[in-house]
């Protein structure tokens, strides 16, 4: 991994509620977290905990209702839609969908959705399509698949693209929401292995998902959310030889490849108890 320690992000006591008056209802509540170069966070927890909600909130698609962002250096809490513009505009962050076949526009090849982002940067076509089939190269694919369209290619090969595509603009950080989760076991450990790849470039990742054995080969750091809370942050080794919080313990007790003993029915049941009393 190679990183300065210079936080990438920047998230402090964020809050972020929905709705109005009585409707209005909490989603995330006091959440802090920092992502420096070179650095990859996996962000875990079940549906409906607030991941997506978090992500969006960076991304300046949730405007937050306390607390701050600092993107690079950057407070964007505040942001004007065209200050946002113009930060995406940039490229300092970027994002891939899990499904990268909605992302990716239909009517548009590979070179095209490699390029675009450079073009409305201002980049000179001949050099984004360097780039671009650069970039292609990263992640392993051929450039005979530059001139074919997203229905022309397999899940994996359409995730490939989405992450070249997130990577063109040589962004300080990406996030990743459930990027292998869509695919079958022999594209996503080739996902998560250019993943690890990554690290060595000096990019910040956020890999968000619900699958904690996903995340544990690729993150450096463990972000464990519940309800709308960081309930536990820490070392990726830390967090799945010693779980401290119930929730924490129950997904590594969930996913028994990550340890030699796993916690049986009755532990599991012991601790979904204690995260309800």
């Amino acid at each position: 991994m190679s990183t300065d320690g210079r936080p990438v992000l920047q998230v402090d006591d964020l809050e972020i509620h929905y709705g109005l008056r009585r409707r209005r209802r909490r989603v995330l509540h006091g959440v802090s977290l920092s992502v420096t170069r070179g650095e990859t966070v996996g962000v875990i927890g079940e549906t409906g905990s607030g991941k997506s909600t978090f992500a969006r909130a960076v991304l300046g698609l949730v405007r937050a209702s306390g607390g701050r962002i600092l993107l690079d250096g950057e407070d964007v809490s505040r942001y004007s839609p065209r200050q946002w513009r113009a930060l995406r505009r940039r490229g300092v962050v970027q994002y891939v969908f899990q499904d990268p076949l909605r992302s990716l526009d239909p009517d548009l090849t590979v070179e095209e959705s490699l390029i675009e982002p450079l073009l409305v940067q201002g980049v000179a076509r001949k050099e984004a399509i360097e780039r671009g089939r650069n970039y292609l190269a990263r992640v392993r694919l051929d450039p005979e698949l530059f001139d074919r369209l997203p229905g022309e290619l397999s899940g994996g090969q359409r995730q490939r693209i989405a992450v070249a595509r997130a990577l063109v603009t040589e962004p300080a950080l990406i996030i990743l929401d459930e990027p292998v989760s869509a695919l079958g076991s022999a594209n996503r450990v080739g996902i998560l292995e250019i993943l690890k790849e990554l690290r060595d470039t000096g990019v910040a990742l956020i890999f968000i998902s619900h699958d904690l054995g996903s995340v544990a080969g690729v993150a450096d750091r463990i972000a464990v959310l519940y309800q709308g809370e960081f309930v536990e942050v820490g070392a990726a080794r830390e967090v799945i030889n010693n779980p401290r919080h119930p929730y924490a313990r129950l997904l590594v007790g969930s996913a028994p490849t990550l340890r030699s003993a796993s916690a049986d029915r009755a532990q599991r049941e012991a601790l979904r108890a204690l995260l309800h009393a």
